[in-house]
């Protein structure tokens, strides 16, 4: 299949996906919320689709200027036989599966590291800045982290030399899992405590969206939980409990709704 096919059907695939799995997990927070609104939602949801808009619009300027983004890396790593898999003769099931697992655990510690240098935290509190966890949340990044964000996993499939569907599955995945894990979602807790075992679910992710700074330093997996118990960041439950616990940054008041505040937080003093 041609380069420019493949990508533009995986593009195609990604969007289905995604609306469709917004669309699901909308409507399951809406009838299954876990917590009361601190914020109205049409503000909220202005904001952070507007920012997932200017997301989208970044990575599209970023490909005129460099044309190969996760996808297009992977197609040029495997046509040149770079990486360190395009150079073994291991079967595709298992470069599929550690591909996954090694994509993963970099944006685990990607994770972690916008939460320890403070230049990359001004851009992350972007994200932590939303006083109420939903389906929106997980498309809130500021389009700078985006962009850094993309920069790093082309450096990485480079490196790695997945195949294209392992990339194509990852982006899917950690889409997917991110609107699911940012979900205002009541799940059964015998449902929570099953899934959390594989998958980061919206209860063991809101604990990282504290106010209380140990709180927000933990829990740092998007779609494998594996990583933070490994880690030693693993914490199960939120200390105030999950209807009582701030969300977002202490100082903070309804500003995060705004477009223009959000996106010039990491320019501002605070």
């Amino acid at each position: 299949m041609p380069e420019c096919e493949c990508m533009g059907n995986e593009a195609i695939i990604r969007l289905i996906v995604f609306l469709g799995l917004f669309a699901v997990f909308a409507a399951a927070e809406a009838l299954a919320p876990r917590r009361q609104r601190t914020c109205a939602r049409k503000p909220r949801w202005w904001t952070n689709l507007s920012i997932a808009v200017s997301n989208t619009i970044t990575l599209r300027v970023m490909a005129f200027g460099l044309p190969l983004l996760a996808v297009g890396a992977a197609i040029d790593a495997g046509q040149n036989g770079m990486g360190v898999f395009n150079n073994l003769n291991w079967p595709v099931w298992l470069e599929l599966i550690l591909s996954v697992l090694v994509l993963d655990f970099a944006i685990w510690l990607q994770h972690l590291i916008t939460h320890k240098v403070p230049i990359l935290w001004r851009l992350h509190r972007v994200h932590h800045a939303d006083r109420d966890m939903d389906v929106t949340t997980a498309i809130r990044f500021h389009p700078v982290e985006i962009a850094l964000s993309m920069l790093l996993k082309i450096g990485l499939i480079y490196i790695l030399g997945p195949d294209v569907l392992a990339v194509i599955l990852f982006e899917i995945l950690l889409n997917g899992t991110a609107m699911f894990n940012h979900a205002n979602l009541k799940l059964p807790l015998a449902v929570d405590t099953v899934l959390r075992r594989v998958l980061v679910t919206p209860d063991m992710h809101r604990v990282h969206h504290s106010i209380h700074r140990k709180e927000h330093d933990s829990n740092y997996g998007f779609a494998l939980s594996v990583w933070d118990r490994l880690m030693g960041t693993y914490v199960a439950q939120p200390g105030d409990g999950h209807e009582d616990m701030g969300i977002g940054l202490r100082w903070q008041d309804d500003r995060p709704t705004r477009l223009g505040w959000s996106l010039m937080l990491p320019f501002r003093r605070k």
